[in-house]
């Protein structure tokens, strides 16, 4: 059943497209040259590298925001289903967080190939890349878990969430660098997870190096966290739901 809501959902992300997957590769794209436009002649010429400075953060970051946004709206767009059988509901939700990790895993493909032709080179190094996405994706799963159940009880919650993406972009340092502020309001982007995500990104890819444990163990501090704060949250709330949507 598992693999068949997979299907599922990567096909209705598609359905009556003409370009069908291809948009998974050209919407970020586009977006990267629209940045790059506006902002490199602010913050390109101090940052090397800064097509794949600026690609780095966003491909973490699209990736967070497609596989919340389909974590929240889940349990909703699936009501019709277990509302008349009694199916686990979190796999609804675990199916659309596999759907946005193949669209990444496309993105990050694409995103290697630009490494490439800007002349990076490759080391073992950059399998350390897969520490960072593993606990991305738990902290994209907690985070789906909470919206999931805040949407069906609240569907302001929505419009919030909205904002408070525009507000993870922008502390996220996805176009420009931190290092020209004050050390402790540098500690403060600290506090969101997606820049770590993108921190780490960039030293293993633009820096060739791989970050210290402190960077290590706060990133899996916050997969825990959230992880287990969004099983409570569903967990508590799981048997309300049928009387909700």
């Amino acid at each position: 059943m598992f693999e068949e809501l997979v299907k599922r959902d990567f096909k209705q992300k598609y359905k009556r497209s003409a370009l069908g997957m291809v948009w998974s590769i050209l919407s970020p794209l586009l977006m990267m040259c629209v940045m790059a436009t506006i902002f490199g002649h602010f913050f390109g010429r101090s940052i090397e590298h800064y097509i794949i400075y600026l690609f780095s953060g966003q491909v973490v970051f699209n990736y967070y925001t497609e596989s919340t946004n389909g974590g929240m709206h889940a349990l909703m767009s699936n009501a019709r289903i277990f509302t008349k059988i009694n199916v686990p509901k979190y796999l609804f939700l675990f199916s659309k967080n596999v759907s946005a990790l193949i669209n990444f895993g496309i993105i990050l493909v694409v995103y290697l190939g630009f490494v490439w032709f800007e002349g990076i080179t490759f080391t073992w190094k950059f399998l350390a890349l897969v520490y960072p996405i593993v606990c991305l994706i738990f902290i994209n799963l907690g985070i789906g878990l909470i919206l999931s159940a805040l949407y069906i009880f609240f569907r302001d919650v929505e419009y919030l969430y909205r904002l408070f993406t525009q507000i993870v972009m922008y502390g996220s340092a996805i176009f420009y660098d931190i290092n020209r502020l004050p050390q402790d309001l540098q500690n403060v982007f600290y506090l969101n997870p997606i820049f770590v995500c993108i921190t780490y990104f960039r030293n293993v890819v633009l820096n060739n190096t791989v970050p210290d444990f402190w960077l290590h163990a706060l990133l899996a501090g916050y997969a825990v966290v959230l992880f287990g704060l969004g099983y409570y949250v569903y967990k508590k709330y799981n048997y309300k739901f049928l009387y909700y949507v």
